[in-house]
């Protein structure tokens, strides 16, 4: 038996000398002010913002710089989520691990879908749906595609893709449920319908300009998933079926955790392309700059609004 707990003892000494101590897993706020996270997917879609912010001061995790400060009189924690979903999701959650989120508000480029919206435009849409998240369907047929039995399809297929709901759960709704669709906080819509002139630009600093004046566009529905679209087919398909504004790759990934945590979520949406859907060639490094910074202008608009 003495050799039993010597051996024990050795092994657990050995674990502790060259693996370290057990890892204590607690959650550790970087600070305890209720904040309204600022979120953008790359560098230039935040960068106006981060230039207005005063009282600055950043945080670290997981190799992610988190930024505080107050922007329009509001206090406020930015990030960069990453681009596409898993990195927006995942970043979006750290967040609300290690601060105390009151709201999330989203702001970045997207490309349109509506063929009434135009490059600059800024879209705030009502919900958000994940139109990628589908079940690729087996061939029965010469272009035919039939889903496996037993499971309803909600939308229209684009050839073998058949776009379905996914299983979510929240803190109000434990129980799994199938949703598409998240919609954005009421109130925050509200707000944003009302927020007044938000100063759009149609012009860049090299005297690259839009064909008309921008405007910002409250209402309809968005859409994202995991791929860069410049696509005409797709494009037409996306807005015939999901009658969507806007697709993106980061805000309906957003709106399930802000969902999923019981969070208020809202996104502003600038259009730098047209998904496809234009004469030439993809146009988003042409305008990306006016699109971007339009979409911050907006956003501090809405913070200026919000009470």
């Amino acid at each position: 038996m003495a050799r039993f707990f010597r051996f024990c003892f050795s092994t657990l000494f050995l674990f502790v000398v060259v693996l370290g101590p057990p890892r204590v897993w607690a959650q550790q706020w970087f600070d305890a002010t209720p904040r309204i996270a600022v979120i953008s997917a790359f560098e230039p879609e935040l960068a106006l913002l981060l230039d207005e912010l005063t009282e600055p001061a950043s945080y670290e995790a997981n190799g992610l710089t988190f930024t505080t400060g107050t922007l329009e009189g509001k206090p406020v924690v930015m990030f960069l989520s990453g681009i596409s979903m898993v990195n927006a999701a995942m970043n979006t959650q750290l967040a609300l691990d290690r601060f105390r989120v009151s709201h999330i508000v989203f702001s970045g480029i997207a490309g349109g879908v509506n063929p009434d919206l135009h490059i600059g435009d800024v879209t705030v849409v009502e919900r958000w749906g994940q139109y990628l998240e589908v079940l690729m369907a087996r061939e029965t047929g010469q272009g035919v595609y039939t889903p496996r039995d037993g499971e309803a399809m909600p939308f229209q297929n684009f050839g073998m893709m058949h776009p379905r709901t996914i299983k979510a759960r929240s803190a109000k709704l434990p129980q799994v449920h199938r949703k598409f669709w998240f919609d954005v906080d009421p109130q925050m819509l509200a707000v944003a319908r009302n927020m007044g002139d938000a100063g759009l630009l149609a012009c860049d600093a090299q005297d690259r300009c839009l064909d008309r004046p921008p405007q910002v566009v409250v209402g309809g529905n968005g859409v994202s998933g995991p791929a860069f679209v410049d696509n005409a087919a797709l494009r037409e398909y996306v807005f015939d079926t999901f009658q969507a504004n806007v697709l993106d790759m980061e805000s309906a990934a957003c709106a399930l955790v802000a969902y999923s945590n019981d969070v208020p979520f809202i996104a502003f949406r600038s259009l730098s392309d047209l998904a496809g859907g234009g004469k030439g060639a993809n146009e988003m490094h042409t305008f990306m700059n006016i699109a971007a910074d339009n979409s911050a202008r907006v956003v501090l608009a809405f913070l200026r609004a919000w009470n």
